[in-house]
């Protein structure tokens, strides 16, 4: 890490993230992107992916994103929970790309075949419950994305895995989904479930007759009867694999904060957006899980960044009221009067207000009814000029705005290196469209590596 001085501010005061080296290192083995809810995460995951291939590491990219594009910029008709190649990278050294998308449904299935008698698992699978539990229970998606990190890293088959987070509400979720799930698990109301068929004799009796009729009665009339049938059913089948699942996410719990895992917090220059990779970088710290740093997402620029916002008005009003600029003085005239705007460097205005042509001022003729050839086409040079200079305005007024949404940036950047100077930084310019093939991924991955 280079020593900043005193004097710096902004992403002069915090480390570059090199990602390069990050992606080349083999002791990296897991690279997890997260980040708030559409801020770039599965753009980020697979352009990662993308360029580690090219530079000779065997990858797979684990996407959660239910949207696709990550098949579609890869051309593959479609992703699902088996790892596939991606053609057309031109890797060196055995560089290789698989791409998955995580079907949760799916994984928690094969988690129950792989635990399971044959009998009990068909008993569990068809079990109306458990098919409500494992495609939409609260923080089954990104369980199930914990689960699928463990599997493809116990294969040992690819060098690097790159995960994309589930889009959900907090990016915390996952995190938590397995103590989350874990706690379900363990739970009170399993427990109670459960406890009949642990305890035998009169003993179970009297609980089966007087506990678990009461807690019958009552939550058959707010479930319904068949419903906690069926629960009940689903807790019995699952009794001797409640405790796999526990060990199972810690294990992967404990790999997420071992050395060779990396997570990349993204954000937008969004007040929000960074708001909540502040909120994950505190997190992360708390878990002591290895953090690589931040990945500032579309940032807006400007090559004419020396004309302000202010100066972008204050030409382009001065072309509306039909003032013509003094490029020599560097002074705005009306009429011949002097005018109040402030004195410029005619470099500032050079490319913009100085362009506009003069206003045209027709002679007077003898008999105003009577038009020469000559003065029609004075007149329609007249109106020629009038558009230019109301088309000049529009962009100086488009770049007064963008100069506006630099400065919003840029604040609320610094808010968050000021608060997180220990964190490194990259930034990855906007493009002028969506990423839709795998020359744009590499051209984001360009981006990625650029540093500043």
């Amino acid at each position: 890490m280079t020593e900043k001085s005193p004097e710096a501010h902004g992403l002069d005061a915090v480390p570059v993230l090199d990602l390069d080296p990050l992606i080349d290192d083999l002791g990296t083995r897991i690279i997890v992107c997260c980040g708030a809810g559409g801020v770039g995460k599965t753009t980020t995951a697979a352009a990662l992916g993308v360029r580690a291939a090219e530079r000779g590491r065997r990858v797979v990219v684990l996407t959660i994103d239910p949207a696709r594009r990550l098949a579609q910029s890869m051309g593959i008709d479609s992703l699902d929970n088996t790892p596939r190649k991606v053609d057309g990278i031109k890797g060196s050294d055995g560089g290789e790309l698989h791409a998955m998308m995580l079907d949760m449904k799916r994984t928690f299935d094969e988690i129950v075949e792989a635990h399971a008698e044959p009998d009990r698992a068909r008993a569990i699978l068809e079990n109306p419950f458990y098919q409500s539990l494992s495609a939409g229970f609260a923080g089954t998606q990104e369980y199930m994305a914990m689960e699928k990190l463990g599997q493809l890293r116990a294969r040992d088959e690819w060098d690097l895995i790159v995960v994309d987070t589930p889009p959900s509400r907090s990016a915390l979720d996952f995190l938590d989904a397995p103590k989350r799930l874990g706690s379900f698990l363990d739970g009170k109301f399993i427990k109670l479930l459960m406890a009949p068929a642990k305890v035998g004799g009169r003993a179970g009796m009297k609980f089966l007759n007087v506990g678990m009729s009461m807690m019958t009665g009552t939550l058959g009339k707010l479930l319904g009867g068949q419903f906690l049938k069926d629960v009940q059913t689903f807790v019995a089948a699952m009794d001797t694999m409640f405790g796999g699942f526990r060990t199972r996410a810690d294990a992967t719990y404990k790999l997420l904060q071992a050395p060779g895992t990396a997570f990349l917090v993204v954000a937008t220059p969004e007040r929000d957006a960074l708001r909540e990779a502040a909120y994950f970088v505190e997190r992360l710290a708390a878990e002591e899980m290895p953090l690589a740093g931040l990945v500032l997402n579309r940032v807006h620029g400007s090559a004419a960044a020396r004309l302000s916002a202010e100066r972008a008005r204050a030409a382009a009003e001065n072309l509306d009221e039909g003032r013509i600029v003094d490029q020599g003085a560097g002074k705005t005239e009306r009429g011949g009067s002097p005018a109040t705007e402030p004195e410029h460097e005619p470099s500032d205005l050079a490319t913009a207000a100085t362009a506009a042509p003069p206003v045209h001022q027709a002679a007077p003729t003898a008999d105003p009814a009577q038009e020469s050839a000559g003065d029609v086409a004075e007149h329609t040079e007249h109106g020629d000029d009038t558009d230019v200079r109301h088309l000049t305005a529009g962009l100086l007024r488009l770049h007064a705005e963008r100069m506006r949404v630099l400065a919003r940036e840029q604040r609320t950047r610094d808010r968050f290196t000021a608060l997180h100077p220990e964190v490194a930084v990259t930034e990855v310019a906007a493009l002028p469209g969506d990423v839709h093939d795998l020359a744009g991924l590499r051209a984001i991955g360009d981006r990625l590596t650029a540093g500043r």
